[in-house]
């Protein structure tokens, strides 16, 4: 009864106790078994993280990744909201290969740093500052001269390297280029005045929250998502809110400081035998209540013709199975039905059927122009309407 996947199959099936709080959602949303990244199988089950949205094995020695969906997503649509994407995670920051902390990944493979405070993300996202509109204009145009002149020398020494220096140095000129990019975009906001949000909206939030009060900062986090998405002040957003690496994740803790016992590694390894199974469970069920409230708040948001949620395609899940088995995901679609997605059942798919068609199926439903991505093979057309 704590399983994470449903009993039965279609539009039949049954939550477990895991899933209980998304009853009320199940013709809002799609439950897939046996959908995984074919070139993540054989890796680390501590490892798969960094590839959740990209599909891309992570090996070799730069051990190098690719661009995730969101990414790709965001260079075709998010150049008409302030933000081109929203990305956050538990941790901040990019972790390290192989144990990140963020999802995000950019066109050149490089993670894109996460932020993790929700007072950072508030800020960044509706107020301007203290500095003066003046003052702000001349510390852009300052960053970007100090951009061109390091890429300028940098370009000058390049002949004197070796080859593996060279492309050390490349990669670094790509993150140049890339808050090159970032600094224009804020220019071009600039005299765009912040959007506002309801009193109430304020109070719902505890920006306060840290990782010592996991509950409020998980539930705050998808408040400023929902009000990223209804201010548009960002169509695109990722939230990692935990990794399974070797303890060192501030979201490990988060099992014990809910009252859950032991910790969140622990639990996925079920080293608690006996009740193991509930205590997952029982965890699962609580973030299942959290993803459950923040789709249920974009469903009773109008939107135009509907609602917020048929306009948006809300997914939700995990790189990792059983025992960190790195096949048959745990995931979930919701919303989109005006986007073209139907929902009401958990289908299951062999492993012929990589993750890589969910994300070629959504990216067509934000018309955004691809033929592939990572591994695909094809579109899922038993979630299309």
């Amino acid at each position: 009864n704590w399983r994470w996947f449903p009993k039965g199959e279609g539009r039949d099936y049954q939550f477990n106790d895991s899933l209980k709080p998304l009853e009320p959602l199940r013709e809002h949303l799609t439950v897939f078994g046996g959908l995984s990244h074919p070139n993540c199988r054989t890796m680390g089950g501590h490892d798969t993280a960094d590839t959740f949205l990209t599909g891309s094995a992570i090996t070799g020695g730069f051990l190098k990744n690719t661009v995730s969906v969101d990414q790709v997503a965001a260079d075709a649509v998010g150049q008409k909201t302030r933000f081109s994407s929203l990305t956050l995670s538990t941790d901040g920051g990019v972790g390290e290969p192989t144990r990140s902390s963020t999802l995000s990944y950019s066109r050149n493979g490089h993670p894109i740093p996460a932020l993790n405070q929700p007072q950072t993300v508030f800020d960044r996202m509706f107020k301007a500052g203290d500095a003066s509109l003046l003052q702000r204009q001349r510390t852009l145009r300052s960053s970007g001269s100090m951009l061109d002149l390091v890429a300028e020398h940098s370009r000058s020494i390049r002949r004197d390297l070796g080859t593996q220096d060279r492309v050390k140095l490349d990669e670094y000129l790509e993150s140049v280029r890339e808050i090159e990019q970032r600094v224009k975009r804020s220019q071009a906001w600039l005299e765009v005045p912040h959007p506002e949000i309801t009193d109430e909206e304020l109070k719902r939030l505890h920006l306060d929250a840290d990782d010592e009060a996991p509950k409020k900062l998980m539930q705050t986090m998808y408040d400023l998502i929902y009000l990223a998405f209804r201010t548009d002040s960002a169509r695109l957003a990722t939230y990692q809110i935990a990794s399974m690496g070797d303890g060192s994740s501030k979201a490990g803790k988060f099992p014990r400081l809910l009252g859950f016992a032991g910790s969140l590694h622990n639990l996925a390894h079920g080293h608690e035998r006996g009740a193991s199974a509930e205590k997952l469970g029982k965890w699962d069920r609580f973030m299942a209540t959290l993803f459950g409230d923040f789709v249920e708040r974009l469903r009773s948001t109008p939107e135009g013709e509907g609602t917020m949620l048929d306009h948006t395609m809300a997914f939700y899940g995990s790189s990792n199975a059983e025992t960190h088995n790195n096949t048959n995901y745990p995931l979930i679609m919701a919303g989109g039905e005006r986007l073209g997605l139907k929902h009401g059942q958990y289908i299951k798919f062999g492993e012929e059927t990589p993750l890589s068609n969910l994300f070629v199926t959504v990216l067509d439903r934000l018309d955004v122009p691809v033929k592939s991505f990572a591994d695909s093979t094809g579109e899922l057309s038993e979630i299309t309407a």
